[in-house]
């Protein structure tokens, strides 16, 4: 991580602060309207925890269902130049990605993304895998058919980390229902970490 990436991620976490005022200051009848505008990042723990990861297995075949903003992608970009790989980032907003691939390219990464417009789940389906590692941070109803388009698709050893299992609490049905599904799958191994929002690490292991 060198200067670049450093000053990108400094105007990542003053815009995160900002906008967390805003939230508070704001009007809870309103907060939910435009809660979509927000940043809403995973953290800095978690989006280091997931860099670590990454390095550490020497994924190249990197997926981000839900750019947003790109604060994630901004770390995943960066583990990805380590280990030579590719991140492949999927938004549905053309706004939130060109926003993201601005401050990538700002950070001197934009070489080590694919930008993937549109609904995540046609994208994904003409997808061939095998993924490394799999970051899922997206509307939490299309979790459950994501994991049904992700599972083939995932190599030896891959991982899937899937945010917001615990926060915020209108989820977590949502969140639940994913849990039950993943942990289901034959040869998958998963465990929640309870960072951030609380993510969902699930191994998967084909023999």
């Amino acid at each position: 991580m060198n200067a670049a990436f450093e000053t990108v991620l400094a105007r990542y976490e003053e815009r995160a602060a900002r906008e967390e005022e805003m939230q508070h200051a704001g009007d809870p009848r309103t907060a939910l309207a435009v809660r979509d505008n927000y940043l809403l990042h995973v953290g800095q723990d978690v989006a280091r925890i997931l860099h670590a990861m990454i390095v550490g297995l020497g994924s190249r075949m990197i997926v981000e269902l839900g750019t947003s903003y790109g604060y994630s992608t901004l770390f995943l970009a960066d583990a990805a130049r380590i280990t030579g790989g590719k991140v492949f980032t999927l938004e549905l907003s053309a706004d939130k990605q060109e926003y993201a691939r601005a401050q990538l390219a700002q950070a001197g990464l934009a070489d080590h993304v694919e930008w993937l417009c549109g609904d995540a789940l046609e994208l994904l389906s003409g997808m061939t895998g095998p993924f490394d590692f799999v970051l899922v941070d997206i509307w939490k109803e299309l979790y459950l058919p994501s994991l049904d388009l992700l599972a083939p698709k995932m190599a030896d050893g891959g991982v899937i980390a899937a945010d917001n299992m615990l926060f915020p609490e209108m989820v977590r049905a949502d969140a639940a229902r994913y849990q039950t599904a993943v942990r289901a799958i034959p040869g998958v191994l998963s465990t929640l970490l309870p960072v951030g929002q609380g993510i969902e690490l699930s191994t998967f292991w084909h023999s």
